[in-house]
Formats: structure tokens, C-alpha cells, sequence
């Protein structure tokens, strides 16, 4: 339990200090010079916790094949559902990355 706090306290931190850069903006609406590093911080976050989701939902799905393999039609469909939406948080964080690079 407590590593779970320890993990939540840190994305809760590096939630908090990213927001810096939204008000670091220029004039223009452009990300100030040093924000292209907080983007790239972003995104691999992002891809990181796509990454462990969609792991977790294998593991669900597979375990769940192995306890009732009946409902292997049914779990991979939720299965590649699930899969589609977790992807789909990845790509728009690529694209709000890429609205906010400056030029």
C-alpha cells in the first residue's frame, strides 16, 4: 500500500510542476524557449503509462482465457477494445505535444 502512495504522490508531483510551462507561454501562444524538453517529458510519460495499462490488460485477458476458455471470443474482443482506447490516450498526447511545439 504504501508504494502506491509513494507512485501516486510522484505522478501527482510531476502533473503539478509540468503545468509550469502552460503559464511560461510567449505572447503568440508558443511554448517558451526551455518547454520543448516538458513536452518530450509528457509524452514519455504518456507512453509509459499506455504502456503499463495496455500490459495490464493483457495479463487480464489472458488470465481470464485461462480460468474460462468458453469466453476467449468475448475477452478479445473487450481485449483489443480496451487495447484501441488506451492507444488512442497515447495519440492524443502526440498530437497536443505537436500543437504545442514552438515555429
Amino acid at each position: 500500500m504504501n508504494k502506491r502512495i509513494a507512485i501516486l504522490t510522484v505522478m501527482a508531483l510531476v502533473v503539478g510542476f509540468s503545468t509550469v510551462t502552460t503559464y511560461a507561454q510567449a505572447e503568440g501562444g508558443a511554448v517558451a524557449a526551455g518547454g520543448t524538453y516538458w513536452l518530450a517529458l509528457a509524452m514519455a510519460i504518456a507512453a509509459a503509462g499506455c504502456g503499463y495499462a495496455q500490459s495490464k490488460a493483457l495479463t487480464a485477458g489472458c488470465d481470464g482465457v485461462s480460468r474460462n476458455p468458453g469466453s476467449a471470443d468475448t475477452v478479445r474482443f473487450f481485449i483489443i477494445l480496451g487495447l484501441a482506447f488506451i492507444e488512442f490516450l497515447a495519440l492524443l498526447t502526440f498530437v497536443v505535444v505537436l500543437f504545442l511545439l514552438p515555429g
